[in-house]
């Protein structure tokens, strides 16, 4: 069948949520904390964090529109700069997904995800976490929808030492870090194959 988008703009609302969200396939699933300048902690999951370069090494994700209610995510970067993305495992994935819901108190404390903080780093992160990294707000771009791409560098990364190989690749299997499709569909992820760089396309034969 073919959806054309007349029909996906006057489609049932949840079913196009559902839909839209799952056509890029599965996403990685990461938990971002952050605090405010008084101390107040907050831990919220998105799927939408992306590589944008690794000199100077960045990372972005998306949030949705601010100007209704602006979410406590998204004050705190504004207002200390800092963040941290931690990866979900199969271990506490079920826990990571309640972040979604709106409430006022820290969500490290409601739903029993325990945190850490690394050396002086002002955000705080999730302790069960395999990957862990500390990010500083670089950049905010306005999306013609009206969600917000932070741009953030990277200031350290704290990773189990096994899962990184000696060319610095990152072992998912082995760390069981988990993937989302759509909105709230989980996924394990497995290595299928390592394929050699492919340069001069002029020497491929």
């Amino acid at each position: 069948m073919i959806y054309k988008k007349d029909y996906i703009k006057n489609v049932d609302r949840i079913w196009r949520l559902n839909f839209i969200n799952s056509v890029t396939g599965i996403k990685p699933a990461n938990l971002i904390g952050s605090k405010s300048k008084k101390g107040k902690e907050n831990l919220a999951i998105f799927s939408s964090v992306v590589h944008l370069g690794s000199n100077p090494a960045l990372l972005g994700f998306v949030i949705r529109p601010q100007h209704k209610k602006k979410s406590h995510t998204y004050l705190n970067i504004q207002e200390t700069q800092y963040f941290t993305i931690n990866s979900i495992t199969k271990s506490f994935y079920q826990k990571a997904h309640l972040t979604s819901s709106k409430i006022l108190e820290s969500e490290f404390d409601t739903f029993n995800i325990d945190k850490e903080y690394i050396e002086d780093f002002h955000a705080p992160f999730v302790k069960n976490s395999p990957l862990k990294i500390g990010m500083r707000i670089e950049n905010l771009v306005n999306l013609p929808n009206g969600c917000k791409f932070i741009i953030g560098s990277i200031e350290l990364i704290s990773i189990i030492d096994s899962h990184v190989d000696s060319a610095g690749k990152i072992d998912l299997d082995q760390s069981d870090i988990v993937g989302i499709s759509g909105l709230n569909s989980y996924y394990s992820l497995s290595f299928l194959d390592y394929l050699p760089y492919v340069g001069n396309k002029n020497k491929i034969k």
